[in-house]
């Protein structure tokens, strides 16, 4: 049995609906920066369900920050990546 993330509204979120794809791509990494100087955990980036256009360019993004420790599209949003950053080494 799969245990779902109920609470992605009481996660730290940004939403890019709207962006280009550079701007989802600079706005992502921006937020990931930040998250991780605050030191969460997991956090969601909502990208919208569309053409695809940003969600590519955001889980683009995500495959080449060494801070992310793996990202998921929300199973009940696909609108939705819920990312777990990497905290090691965040003294």
């Amino acid at each position: 049995m799969k245990v779902y993330d109920i609470f992605l509204d009481r996660l730290p979120n940004i939403d890019l609906h709207g962006f280009d794809r550079e701007s989802a791509r600079v706005m992502t990494n921006d937020f990931i920066e930040e998250a991780f100087s605050l030191g969460y955990e997991k956090i969601v980036i909502i990208h919208g369900i569309g053409t695809g256009i940003v969600r590519d360019a955001v889980h683009q993004a995500l495959a080449k920050n060494k801070k992310v420790k793996n990202y998921k599209m929300d199973v009940q949003n696909i609108g939705c990546t819920v990312v777990k950053i990497n905290l090691e080494g965040n003294n």
